[in-house]
């Protein structure tokens, strides 16, 4: 071969060289790209995957004696270190990459290896920055990444069953595939460069290109199964959302002279909280407000055990204490080691006399209105699923007209601002003097209101939030269209 045929010869391999390289590294950015667009659960293994990618190709331009002398004099002098930095590094994201698709036991080895060869890595560099020696480290990297891909492999080959014990994948035959191509690429080159022919690097390329995209399509594939059982989720939360929002009462029970407003604001799609009324006539009707402990799922199926548990002890709605008891009963042996607090406020206003209870639950809250005072009252016994059989202290609480009473979970005083301060009881008392002369729903809306200027826009509700605001009124202030009972806020239950 001439040497103009030679030249022609270089020329043409450092034009694919150049070419390989930056579709490798475009491969990386459009991976980024795919991965900041969609910003679901899933995609990190795409972030890992762009970079594995670029990595590859920026080692291969480096190799390029064409694009090195492009580069401005300022960047030519960093090539040998950027050259070293992606031999040690490509192994190690590699690996990382591989460990959003594994599970079990092949993902604890997989990152112990990626430890082994981060650290190796880091050693590499380090020496080469010190005394300028590239391969100081570069046998166990070499050592690290052929057990990496042994044990790839291994696993990847098993059958389809065995390997889902291992590996996040729907289906794994492209996997396979690529893997393979890779593998005998690397090993038929290692062969014929120990045998003085070394194949063209355009195979090497191929072989990485194989096993990249094969791995792309297995993560893609993983990505949008998982997707697909998110949405599966969230649908299937939505409609426990609608079954959980149906067992809350519809109407407020019909009391003469009691406006009542109802808040509810779960956390989650599905929450613990619960209330229910207990109504028996004109004059007498039950409250109670129930918090499960936990959130999700978990505490709604609670929740609405509770509600049928309601139902089978209506009889001793007049009785709190023995309401209680006997609720907590029904509910010993159902809650699976969650604990439920709850208040229940028995009205009477034919002798304007109230009767209370609770089970580890926060206090009643009754505004006076005739002295503008507000008192906390406090009758609990222990929360239910602590004791087979608890009794429930009850008081009698005497009231007048204009008086308000709040029954609510802790998640109302909770929520805490910037520097961490919880709402508290002080600021609940404060909307509650500022609100004295406005209806239930009113307040209801300003309680709501005041939670969510105290808590930072960027944090989300920590809890559940539900509270029961009940009314005595005066004749006088009866809104004729209206009757006894006003709805609740608009983005309430």
């Amino acid at each position: 071969m001439g040497p103009e045929s030679q030249g022609l010869a270089l020329l043409r391999d450092q034009v694919l060289g150049i070419c390989a390289g930056t579709a490798f590294v475009m491969v990386g950015v459009a991976a980024w790209v795919l991965a900041a667009v969609r910003r679901r659960s899933g995609v990190r293994v795409f972030v890992w995957l762009g970079a594995w990618s670029a990595i590859y190709g920026i080692q291969e331009l480096c190799r390029v004696p064409a694009f090195v002398a492009a580069l401005p004099r300022t960047l030519q002098s960093a090539v040998p270190f950027v050259s070293v930095a992606t031999a040690y590094l490509v192994p190690v994201v590699a690996m990382r990459a591989w460990l959003e698709l594994t599970h079990g036991l092949l993902r604890v080895l997989v990152k112990w290896m990626t430890a082994a060869g981060l650290a190796i890595a880091v050693a590499g560099i380090g020496t080469f920055l010190v005394n300028r020696d590239a391969s100081a480290f570069m046998l166990p990297n070499v050592v690290i990444t052929v057990a990496f891909l042994l044990l790839l492999v291994t696993v990847v080959a098993l059958p389809t069953r065995l390997a889902r014990r291992y590996l996040v994948l729907p289906h794994k035959g492209v996997l396979l595939a690529g893997t393979l191509v890779f593998v005998i690429e690397a090993l038929s080159a290692n062969l014929s460069r120990s045998l003085g022919h070394p194949s063209p690097r355009i195979f090497g390329w191929l072989g990485f290109a194989a096993l990249l995209f094969s791995f792309g399509y297995a993560a893609l594939q993983a990505v949008l199964a998982n997707e697909r059982r998110l949405q599966s989720i969230e649908h299937e939360l939505a409609v426990a959302r609608r079954l959980q929002l149906s067992i809350l009462p519809t109407a407020f029970p019909e009391l003469g002279s009691v406006r009542i407003a109802a808040a509810y604001e779960p956390m989650t799609a599905v929450a613990g909280d619960f209330y229910e009324f207990i109504p028996v006539d004109r004059q007498h009707a039950g409250f109670l407000v129930a918090d499960v402990s936990g959130h999700g799922v978990p505490a709604a199926l609670i929740a609405s055990m509770i509600k049928v548990a309601v139902q089978s002890v209506a009889a001793w709605a007049h009785d709190p204490a023995e309401l209680l008891r006997r609720l907590g009963g029904a509910l010993q042996g159902h809650l699976r080691g969650q604990y439920v607090t709850a208040a229940y406020l028995w009205l009477d206003t034919e002798t304007r006399t109230a009767r209370y209870s609770a089970a580890g639950h926060p206090p009643l809250i009754h505004w006076r209105a005739a002295t503008g005072t507000v008192t906390r009252i406090e009758s609990n016994g222990l929360l239910f699923g602590v004791a087979a059989d608890s009794d429930y202290p009850a008081c009698a609480i005497p009231f007048d007209l204009g008086d308000r009473f709040l029954l609510y979970t802790d998640g109302l005083t909770e929520p805490e601002n910037a520097t961490g301060e919880p709402f508290g009881d002080a600021r609940l008392e404060q909307v509650l003097r500022e609100c004295q002369a406005k209806p239930a729903e009113e307040l209801a809306r300003a309680l709501l209101a005041a939670i969510t200027a105290w808590r930072p826009a960027s944090v989300a509700q920590q809890d559940d939030i539900t509270f029961l605001i009940i009314d005595v009124f005066k004749p006088f202030e009866r809104t004729p269209d209206r009757g006894s009972n006003l709805l609740p806020p608009a983005h309430s239950h």
